[in-house]
């Protein structure tokens, strides 16, 4: 606070008339005056300065070695005002938070009443009124004429202290006392006061900001280097260190480093987002690197260069676009044997890096057996990117496992890329067109064409396919690719249907109602047996997931705890009744209802036109059958 300049004799005499007759003239400060009675009512001696609470010799050293980022600082700007702190006679403290001293530069001042304050607390509980305690309650920077100040020996002088805050917090408070009672330029002292309350927070927010970029700078997987105008490094995050061994040059350290575009980027010139190799003497990093020209004014001083692994990259996609397990294979529940043996099974495969053929009827839990097997192999820390398979174009397949290149050849990224170092899960893989399918078992056995140089590149990929058909037989017949049918041969598993683990019905079913009660936050519902029983009694063609969606549309129409058989509304024509792959009937009913087209069909029942073709023969039936019928 910014105050006038007052009558240091007038102020004396208030002072007494507080101390002989415990009266407040009304010309104090309120703030002063409130500091006062506090002081009283403490009992603080008020004559001479009390032994002050101190920390130990030790604890000095570690106090000054905690704050030393910020007292080299203060060290500067003293040094380039010290001239004027001995012509005014003044004194400066820097003191923490809690008022503990943390250095004290210029001692005219402290010469005189203390021997040395360093360490030392200096608290209104301990020194009584100063300027340092109105500053600290009241967070603003504030001037106390020497009669105003508690203790009768710091009369002599004048005190000025200002907080130094950081988000609305004190972190410190500086503090100026003056032993010149007659010129002292009040002014210049606030000025000199404000100056350096403005710097050090500005510093310390500075500090603050600078600790979060390099936390962020050394937590991003890329390699951030930044290169001086002479080409010398004047910055690298930990990840760029690690490239450059111990080194300070990166010319010492990339073999290819005229072709990398720094010096581009130094006489102006920016490069974005460009797929570049880094070469040492040890190994070669195959990066997306962008290269910026830092300018001061309209001169480039300096070039910052961002770079990141291709494979990182991808990795990072992945798990930032959600391509990660979401089932444990325990999230799957039965107590048959068919179930266990399962179960079993799965976690010792999972271990292994074989390739994984599923094949099971649709609803049987394929996909979610595929996430658990993931989450339980040593690659679970990498992506899982799931491939719905169809018999769409081959220029869309191509793209969607390949990737693309857009006009400015920046490459976009298939799923076969974002599957490095984790799995590809080729959901329904029968409706893969056979040349997709060999175009895909190419690229897995024999890696990946750069686009760019020609050159192929090993895909570190598991892949797991599922399939409700016997990929074998279609391979046989040519309508599926044999090298694909080949690849994801290591280890077939054969997922049993609902009907084959009829006692499981009871488990799976109160395993649904109770995530259903967890995710919406609804209150449990179990089954009653006779409901129970009508859910044994049903042959679910369409499996677990059809279960589910009766379970699911029971839960939410029962009012109470108890599921009825009255509240369960069991799938109603044939072909969900009874399976269309084991039911000529069944099948008929549904080609009769599909007009006997091949498409409509297909999309019905959610299999390929292959299978079709396969079930027509099998039943005797073709487009005339249906039509007459």
């Amino acid at each position: 606070m910014i105050r006038e300049k007052r009558n240091k004799e007038k102020l004396a005499s208030y002072y007494r008339k507080f101390m002989e007759d415990g009266v407040i003239d009304p010309n104090v400060h309120p703030w002063v005056a409130e500091s006062w009675q506090r002081c009283r009512a403490l009992k603080l001696p008020h004559e001479t300065m009390p032994k002050l609470n101190k920390l130990s010799r030790e604890e000095i050293v570690e106090h000054q070695k905690t704050h030393e980022f910020i007292v080299k600082y203060v060290d500067g700007l003293y040094e380039q005002s010290k001239q004027h702190f001995n012509i005014h006679n003044l004194s400066m403290l820097l003191i923490d938070e809690d008022g503990y001293v943390i250095k004290n530069y210029a001692l005219p001042f402290f010469q005189r009443v203390i021997e040395d304050i360093q360490g030392m607390r200096v608290l209104e509980e301990d020194v009584g009124t100063s300027s340092i305690s109105i500053a600290r309650e009241h967070n603003v920077p504030f001037l106390m004429f020497g009669p105003e100040m508690w203790i009768k020996d710091s009369h002599s002088g004048d005190a000025c202290s200002a907080p130094i805050c950081v988000n609305g917090k004190i972190r410190y408070i500086i503090s100026f006392f003056s032993l010149d009672q007659n010129d002292l330029p009040y002014d210049l002292l606030l000025s000199l006061l404000l100056t350096m309350k403005y710097s050090i927070e500005q510093h310390l927010s500075m500090l603050e900001y600078w600790s979060i970029y390099q936390l962020m700078m050394n937590e991003l997987p890329v390699a951030v280097y930044w290169i001086g105008q002479d080409e010398q490094l004047k910055y690298c995050n930990n990840n760029a260190q690690k490239r450059l061994d111990g080194k300070q040059n990166l010319e010492d350290v990339f073999l290819n480093y005229e072709h990398i575009p720094i010096k581009k980027a130094l006489q102006g010139v920016p490069t974005h987002r460009r797929e570049i190799t880094w070469i040492t003497q040890d190994r070669t990093y195959e990066d997306i690197t962008t290269v910026m020209p830092i300018k001061v004014g309209s001169e480039v001083e300096s070039a910052l260069v961002m770079s990141m692994s291709i494979e990182d990259l991808k990795t990072t996609i992945a798990h930032a676009t959600g391509y990660s397990s979401r089932y444990s294979l325990y999230s799957m529940v039965g107590e048959t044997s068919e179930f266990l043996a399962l179960q079993h099974k799965a976690s010792r495969i999972a271990r292994s890096d074989n390739n994984i053929l599923l094949q099971g009827e649709p609803g049987t839990g394929k996909q979610r057996l595929a996430h658990g097997i993931h989450q339980a192999s040593p690659r679970a820390a990498a992506p899982l990117i799931v491939v719905k398979c169809s018999n769409a174009p081959i220029e869309a397949l191509e793209e969607e496992f390949f990737g693309s290149v857009d006009g400015d050849r920046q490459p976009m990224a298939g799923k076969l890329e974002l599957a490095l170092g984790g799995t590809l899960f080729l959901d329904e893989v029968e409706k893969l067109p056979v040349e997709m399918g060999d175009k895909l078992a190419d690229a897995l056995k024999n890696g990946l064409v750069n686009r760019e140089t020609g050159v192929r590149k090993k895909l570190n990929v598991r892949v797991i396919a599922a399939c409700d058909s016997n990929l074998k037989r279609l391979s046989d017949k040519g309508l599926f690719s044999k090298s694909l049918y080949e690849l994801v041969l290591d280890t077939t598993m054969r997922v049993p249907p609902l009907r084959e683990r009829v006692k499981d019905i009871e488990v799976i079913a109160s395993h649904i109602l109770a995530e259903m009660s967890a995710q919406h936050n609804l209150p449990p519902k179990r089954l009653s047996p006779e409901a129970l029983n009508l859910l044994t009694g049903c042959s679910w063609p369409g499996n677990i997931k059809q279960l589910q969606g009766v379970i699911e549309q029971a839960f939410f129409h029962t009012p109470g705890a108890i599921i009825e058989s009255d509240n369960i509304k069991l799938p109603g024509d044939r072909t969900l009744e009874k399976s269309w792959k084991y039911d000529k009937d069944a099948f008929i009913a549904a080609w009769k209802s599909a007009g006997g087209n091949i498409s409509k069909l297909a999309g019905m029942l959610d299999v390929s036109r292959v299978t079709l073709y396969r079930y027509l023969k099998k039943y005797g039936l073709g487009p005339k059958v249906g039509k007459e019928d």
